[in-house]
């Protein structure tokens, strides 16, 4: 038994949660894939995977046995990018978590590029606004907006920022009136943004001569997905604050307007977070300075000045 590649396979079928594609994703017939996990739980004396018709999961012998492959798979392939023969060149599996708008609005766009420049990459993008846990879900970097809470397992590396929006559509405005003072609002009714971390709505929160002031406002609404909670502002369902990237192209075309322009508020970090033993990796590496890039230069656009 090749314990190296019988772990490579292992962590392959744990990411994809399925013998057939990591088969595939790996150019092996399923059957040493199988084989190559009943070894590996022959050699250890343990079982790894729960399997049954539909899925398979982990066991928690199999989740410790899996922290650790991921750990001394990322360890190697940072010490072998250290040689002149790999020259640091990304490849591999990056698997990176954002919210559905970025992907859909900032990253997707400009995923060619990514592909073009580092071709031996296989990247899995998937869209969540949730807490998750990197190395439990087998997550290499998310990419958050907020100040990042400190932690001694994970990095933080801020690669943009953008900033709060205070807008309504012309039909909401035409029926409810425009407010132009934050005491305006309590006349007023939003739709609400339901936070993954807090499980509540989100508050608004304005700085006014130089301190800051949160507003709960009254909601008939409430949804947890940044495009829907667009979709109803359009709709005319409420007055929103999304971020300003989320909402550019409808601020241009008048379809949505912005609203209490006086009242500022501080930008918002976005960062890309990852687990320390993956800030060697030349594949996170290339993926983070990239769309710190892609980012950057999307930031002029985000401004809002153009639109008081």
């Amino acid at each position: 038994m090749d314990r190296f590649q019988s772990m490579q396979i292992f962590t392959r079928v744990v990411e994809m949660h399925s013998f057939s594609r990591a088969a595939d994703s790996l150019s092996l017939p399923p059957s040493r894939v199988t084989r190559a996990v009943k070894e590996l739980e022959a050699f250890l004396g343990v079982r790894l995977l729960q399997r049954t018709t539909r899925h398979i999961s982990l066991t928690p012998d199999g989740t410790l046995y899996y922290d650790n492959c991921r750990k001394l798979l990322a360890d190697l392939e940072a010490m072998e990018s250290g040689f002149p023969g790999s020259a640091g060149r990304p490849r591999g599996r990056l698997r990176v978590d954002m919210t559905l708008s970025l992907a859909r609005l900032v990253v997707l766009p400009s995923i060619k590029d990514f592909q073009s420049r580092f071709p031996d990459v296989e990247l899995t993008l998937t869209a969540a606004d949730r807490t998750v846990e990197l190395v439990q879900e087998g997550i290499d970097c998310v990419i958050r907006a907020g100040i990042p809470e400190d932690s001694p397992t994970l990095v933080a590396k801020r690669i943009g920022a953008f900033e709060w929006v205070t807008c309504a559509s012309p039909e909401y405005l035409a029926t409810s009136g425009t407010p132009r003072t934050l005491e305006d609002l309590v006349d007023h009714h939003a739709v609400g943004y339901l936070s993954s971390r807090t499980a509540r709505s989100m508050e608004w929160n304005y700085v006014v001569d130089g301190e800051s002031r949160s507003i709960t406002m009254r909601e008939r609404l409430i949804v947890n997905d940044t495009d829907a909670y667009v979709t109803a502002a359009l709709q005319g369902l409420g007055i929103v604050r999304p971020g300003s990237y989320m909402v550019l192209e409808h601020l241009r075309k008048g379809s949505l307007r912005r609203i209490l322009c006086d009242y500022a508020a501080p930008l918002v970090p976005l960062s890309a977070i990852y687990p320390k033993n993956r800030h060697l990796s030349p594949t996170v590496r290339a993926f983070v300075d990239w769309i710190a890039e892609i980012v950057g230069n999307a930031e002029k656009d985000w401004r809002l000045d153009a639109y008081n």
